[in-house]
């Protein structure tokens, strides 16, 4: 009894390989065709294709692996071989090609110290293909304080600033007349509405605290003035060589 079921057993395997044999030789012709319309593709539609590959999983791969991987076939194409060694986002090393990133950048601690030697901003799009994960550690800096993120008005590209007290920033002098020569509004409410205008969340609300006033009959604050003090003579006189200084002096 034990034999027969291992017979059983043995046949329904052979079943199976037949079968799977059977299904790859019905696909192959869909497959081969699949290759032969990639391998005739532009020259350009098949360097996206291996470039994705390199970017996709960053590793370095032969031609061979590159044929197997995405059936582009480097070695009887010349035209491919020659613009893939030449493009300035593939890395080719004896026989080895590899995605290169504008920056070499493998991890956080080296992505904070380039964006700290830019104290001018460096476009986050010349860092985004550096490597997998740079995006949400671009975040995690922000969120931390390390860095500043801003969009840059004229592309609405994200530039990365080093927020660091010792760097020194050199300022335009046009950008210090055009920030002097801002007016703002002398209600807060309309400062408010300016902030959020921008994308930015006021830390105050007065529109509500002025109506809880309201209810609770509270008058509004007037600031009161401050009385001016006189200069006596029990003041220490270090100034001397200001006079409008000692106009109001009471000596008795």
């Amino acid at each position: 009894m034990a034999s027969l079921q291992e017979s059983l057993n043995k046949f329904k395997q052979q079943q199976g390989k037949v079968q799977s044999t059977l299904t790859s030789i019905a696909s192959r012709p869909e497959r081969l065709q699949h290759i032969n319309s990639i391998r005739k593709s532009p020259v350009g539609a098949q360097i996206k294709r291996v470039i994705d590959l390199l970017f996709d999983t960053r590793k370095a791969f032969t031609a061979e692996q590159i044929n197997e991987a995405c059936y582009v076939d480097i070695h009887n194409n010349k035209a491919v071989f020659d613009s893939l060694r030449n493009n300035p986002k593939v890395r080719y090393e004896g026989k080895y090609f590899s995605y290169k990133s504008k920056h070499d950048l493998k991890h956080k601690e080296d992505l904070l110290r380039l964006v700290r030697k830019f104290p001018e901003g460096i476009a986050v799009i010349d860092l985004k293909d550096a490597y997998t994960t740079i995006m949400e550690d671009l975040q995690a800096m922000k969120a931390g304080g390390l860095i500043w993120l801003l969009s840059n008005f004229d592309s609405q590209e994200d530039i990365a600033y080093p927020n660091d007290p010792r760097v020194l920033l050199k300022v335009d002098d046009d950008l210090k007349q055009f920030f002097r020569g801002i007016e703002l509004p002398r209600d807060m409410i309309d400062i408010e509405k300016d902030l959020q205008k921008n994308g930015m969340k006021p830390a105050t609300n007065t529109a509500r605290r002025r109506a809880m006033a309201q209810v609770h009959g509270i008058a509004p604050k007037s600031k009161a003035k401050k009385k001016q003090r006189d200069i006596s003579k029990r003041t220490k006189l270090t100034n001397a060589h200001l006079p409008e200084l000692f106009r109001n002096l009471n000596v008795p």
